[in-house]
């Protein structure tokens, strides 16, 4: 199969690594996930991989405490998910190490660019955890941000749902999807596809994002190749 792209962020929600369970790590989900991301690594893409840490923590979700430590908690809830993914993946036979934003040596790299690179071109995956490090940035931002680093050639958001929507389709039948929209109708119409810092950030590095449903069969591999898929926003 030929590839449209040579290397990718894969954005991945928290939330879809805990399943039906809602909370922690489904490790049936979790081996489904690696046996996509293998299929597309085979391929030859150079891969990066940013995980939210919706499973454990969200920062929004602290109402009464301090909004700088509510998101480091957060971050920290990345590197739990992060963790779990690189030892399914180096267990499938996949190459993978994990950077962090946030120094943490004793269990992972802290996150160098050019190092990132290195990896990349030596043919591991680098999942790049804790976001961009700062309190008050999403981790939608911090995969925006990293993307544009490693001149990544699209940005992939893997969700729960099929694409962008004009409403919340589960609580409104008639949410109409779209299947391709500019960076501009993206902010100017306020869609949750993902929030405006990152979209603005993509925008000026001219990153496409291709937002799509990760349960569906062989999803990734369709991304990277070009195929029609969920929305792609450019």
């Amino acid at each position: 199969m030929a590839v449209k792209y040579k290397r990718a962020i894969i954005k991945l929600s928290g939330e879809a690594l805990a399943g039906e369970k809602g909370f922690g790590i489904d490790e049936t989900v979790v081996s489904y996930v690696v046996g996509q991301i293998k299929k597309v690594y085979e391929l030859g893409v150079e891969i990066g991989i940013i995980i939210g840490g919706g499973n454990f923590w969200r920062g929004r979700q602290a109402l009464k405490m301090e909004r700088s430590a509510a998101d480091h908690m957060g971050m920290l809830a990345t590197v739990m998910n992060s963790l779990a993914l690189q030892d399914a993946l180096e267990s499938a036979g996949v190459p993978c190490r994990v950077q962090t934003a946030l120094t943490i040596t004793r269990i992972a790299e802290p996150y160098i660019l050019r190092k990132a690179m290195r990896h990349l071109e030596k043919g591991r995956i680098v999942i790049f955890a804790c976001g961009t490090g700062n309190p008050f940035f999403s981790t939608d931002t911090g995969a925006a941000l990293r993307a544009a680093e490693i001149n990544a050639d699209v940005l992939m958001l893997a969700k729960n749902v099929d694409g962008v929507y004009d409403s919340d389709p589960k609580k409104n039948p008639d949410a109409k999807k779209y299947d391709e929209l500019t960076y501009m109708q993206v902010v100017q119409q306020g869609l949750q596809a993902m929030d405006a810092t990152a979209i603005t950030l993509c925008m000026e590095n001219k990153i496409p994002i291709i937002a799509f449903a990760l349960k569906e069969e062989d999803s990734l591999l369709k991304a990277v190749s070009g195929e029609k898929i969920g929305t792609l926003i450019h």
